[in-house]
């Protein structure tokens, strides 16, 4: 809902990944959690909870809509990630999902940390009653006393968020483990699934898999994908962690699931220290050692005949493989006694499932530079998703756009189409920006048509060598060449346009069609309108590189068309 009453299901690329995951698993749950609200919630506030009712009811239209449009069930919702609640706000949301038949969607609260939404459950037995489970993000597999004290399901609700080499892989294999030994957390949630998202923004390749180039269609199933599979491959939401499990003595952890129906999953890990450690928290030292464990099967165990074995092992080049299946390890003259011998950086699933499977993917395409020369001039009929391939938003949302009095070239547009600034999750920038292309570009030329909506006050970029993005985006650099409908032009050595290398008259006003073009080589820049040179050779030494980029100088309506970029290097 970019604005008040304007309500679309069909934007981003959300509801489309939901559904795919539907379809590979149908029980699969589904959480939201909103990171940002639109600013029109605020009344003019950075803040959700100016009006509870408004706000609950943006909230329940999502669920709702959700199952409307697409047929998604949503399991869970959440109140605000990493920030402030509201404990009104909490029971608002809680009696608007009942009033409007919403009873089977449970409550997480509050994605931040244990304290203190712990201590105000127990004090407040409503509270206590409207809320399902606490989420801590990045508990570093620890919990408080509070929380248990809830009797709550305790989730860590956001975790990993670490490069997904081989110690990423080692970390949420210990995490997996060990939150719920030393935490009692009974689900971990990866942040995030798939990097596929340009690597040098914050947190590159902190997926579970890497698919950044859609340009090539190159991917990689990296390490932490095989390591999720010896948990979530044997066990389903609904089964039990038992009681006996705990630390191994010479360093490492065991864990043991069951079903209740005879099924049973031992998950064991011997993660090193200096190969399992995460992004946050930091992590004390310890130490894991080759050893010889011996588990026994009692009770209602200790009649299975076969467990199946599946192994990893991390490190060393040579000696490392992922997720395989060893042969199985049969118990029937042991009276469900067996030992093993447990290598420092393993992952041993040992289970009475036989339906694990390490499946294949096809080779996927070489891995590619991003196009030294792309262009996009916006002309979708239909498009699929309501953004433009290859750009990424980092302020603001860039969608196509028809315009439907114009049967002429800009027909069909990218438009900028946030009025107003959100309420914020990160230190957002105050003007819109979306990049595109190889962070690696020094040398380039960037030309677009562009359209100022806006009269007087509105203005528009385009730029070159941007270098920060994501939460760093207020304080990116680069060369950005913008103009205003008060007929001004200006080159920046920032987005916030603090450094200023030149400005002057330009012949332009709101509501027409002007191209841009900006050109860096080297030390220099100069720049075009409607291809007359408007400024040249003005220095810029810093950046050397980065990415081009379009954007408005603030929360406003503006439109680009026939964008092209071509990189000499």
């Amino acid at each position: 809902m970019h604005y008040e009453l304007d309500e679309n299901y069909f934007r981003g690329y959300e509801w489309w990944l939901m559904k795919e995951a539907k379809k590979r698993n149908p029980n699969i749950t589904l959480l939201g959690l909103p990171w940002s609200f639109p600013g029109w919630l605020g009344k003019g506030f950075n803040w959700p909870y100016v009006n509870l009712q408004l706000t609950a009811y943006y909230v329940v239209t999502w669920i709702v809509g959700a199952k409307h449009y697409h047929d998604l069930d949503i399991d869970y919702i959440g109140i605000w990630n990493e920030r402030a609640f509201d404990i009104n706000y909490i029971k608002v949301l809680r009696r608007m999902l009942n009033y409007q038949g919403l009873q089977q969607v449970k409550i997480i609260a509050s994605d931040n940390l244990w304290e203190p939404i712990s201590a105000s459950m127990l004090l407040d037995s409503e509270l206590l009653k409207v809320i399902d489970v606490i989420g801590a993000h990045y508990p570093g597999t620890h919990t408080v006393k509070d929380a248990r004290l809830t009797g709550k399901k305790l989730w860590s609700s956001e975790d990993f968020s670490t490069l997904n080499s081989d110690v990423g892989a080692g970390c949420w294999g210990r995490i997996l483990n060990q939150n719920y030994i030393n935490g009692y957390m009974t689900a971990t949630i990866a942040w995030n699934l798939v990097a596929s998202y340009y690597e040098q923004l914050p947190y590159g390749r902190c997926g579970l898999m890497t698919a950044q180039e859609p340009w090539s269609g190159h991917y990689v199933v990296e390490a932490p994908v095989w390591i999720a599979a010896h948990t979530t491959q044997f066990t389903q939401p609904g089964w039990y962690y038992l009681k006996t499990v705990g630390h191994l003595e010479k360093g490492g952890s065991y864990v043991a699931l069951t079903d209740g129906l005879g099924n049973l999953t031992i998950i064991i890990e011997t993660m090193s220290h200096k190969h399992s450690m995460c992004i946050r928290p930091l992590l004390p030292y310890f130490n894991v050692s080759q050893q010889f464990a011996t588990f026994i099967l009692k009770g209602s165990f200790s009649k299975i005949p076969e467990l199946q074995v599946w192994y990893t092992k991390l490190g060393k080049p040579s000696e490392r493989f992922l997720f395989k299946q060893l042969d199985s390890l049969w118990l029937l003259d042991s009276g469900g006694r067996f030992t093993l011998d447990l290598q420092e950086d393993g992952l041993l699933t040992l289970t009475t499932l036989s339906t694990g499977s390490k499946g294949s993917d096809p080779l996927p395409p070489r891995s590619q530079p991003f196009p030294r020369v792309y262009k996009d001039d916006f002309n979708v009929d239909y498009p699929f998703f309501s953004e433009a391939p290859n750009f990424a938003d980092q302020t603001g949302v860039f969608e196509y756009f028809m315009n439907i009095e114009d049967p002429g070239e800009h027909r069909f547009t990218l438009r900028q189409v946030l009025n107003q600034r959100p309420i914020t999750w990160a230190a957002d920038a105050f003007n819109t920006i979306s990049i595109i292309g190889d962070y690696k570009w020094s040398n380039l030329t960037v030309k677009c048509d562009v359209y100022i909506e806006t009269p007087e006050k509105g203005g528009v970029f385009i730029a070159g060598r941007v270098n920060k993005g994501g939460i760093l985006i207020r304080s990116a650099r680069g060369v950005f060449f913008w103009i205003f409908a008060n007929g001004i032009y200006r080159v920046t050595g920032d987005l916030a346009g603090w450094i200023i290398y030149t400005s002057g008259h330009a012949d332009v006003t709101a509501k027409k069609w002007y191209t841009l073009t900006l050109t860096i080589n080297g030390g220099f820049s100069s720049g075009t309108l409607n291809g007359k040179p408007l400024w040249k050779n003005v220095s810029v030494n810093f950046p050397k590189n980065g990415w081009a980029a379009i954007g408005t100088h603030s929360f406003e309506f503006a439109q680009f068309d026939n964008f092209r970029v071509e990189a000499i290097h």
